[in-house]
């Protein structure tokens, strides 16, 4: 009889998740070899992303840090160069990033909802284009790998949060 109910419940589970859309994909690792890994896949608990930190220098994209919410994450890369900072408005996302690298990565061009175009870095290299695989998807997180550069990066994309008022 237990196992009856076991069984019953597993299939109830199995098709309650078929019947939910998938919303998250992933694009990337877009960069060359190198550097240590990091995730803020924890910082998207915070909230959506809020604002992005961009330090370059001639040639790269030397560091990130994002605010998820009203939180910075850490910040990874190296410390030479020019920070930049460009904040969201209230309730706006970034639905596409694009960008260029060779053996780093040496530009980001974040495009927002409400049609902004935001770039930083120099216009070299090999090119790459990233969107969400599901509609109504925006980004939520970063991953990669840095050092004194940023040496690869990769883009997470999900539903906006429900539950965030004061973002």
């Amino acid at each position: 009889m237990l196992l009856i109910a076991l069984l019953a419940l597993l299939c109830a589970s199995a098709s309650a998740n078929a019947i939910q859309p998938r919303t998250s994909s992933y694009n990337g690792e877009y960069g060359g070899g190198g550097g240590e890994r990091f995730s803020h896949s924890g910082n998207q608990l915070d909230g959506p992303i809020t604002a992005i930190r961009v330090r370059v220098n001639r040639y790269y994209i030397v560091g990130l840090q994002v605010r998820y919410g009203k939180v910075w994450s850490n910040y990874v890369g190296g410390k030479q160069g020019d920070l930049e900072e460009i904040f969201l408005h209230p309730g706006e996302s970034v639905i596409q990033v694009s960008g260029k690298y060779k053996y780093y990565l040496r530009k980001l061009v974040f495009v927002t909802d409400k049609g902004r175009y935001l770039p930083f870095g120099k216009d070299t290299g090999t090119s790459f284009n990233a969107v969400p695989l599901h509609p109504n998807t925006v980004l939520r997180f970063f991953s990669g790998r840095s050092g004194s550069l940023i040496n690869a990066i990769g883009l997470h994309w999900d539903s906006y949060p429900s539950d965030c008022s004061s973002c």
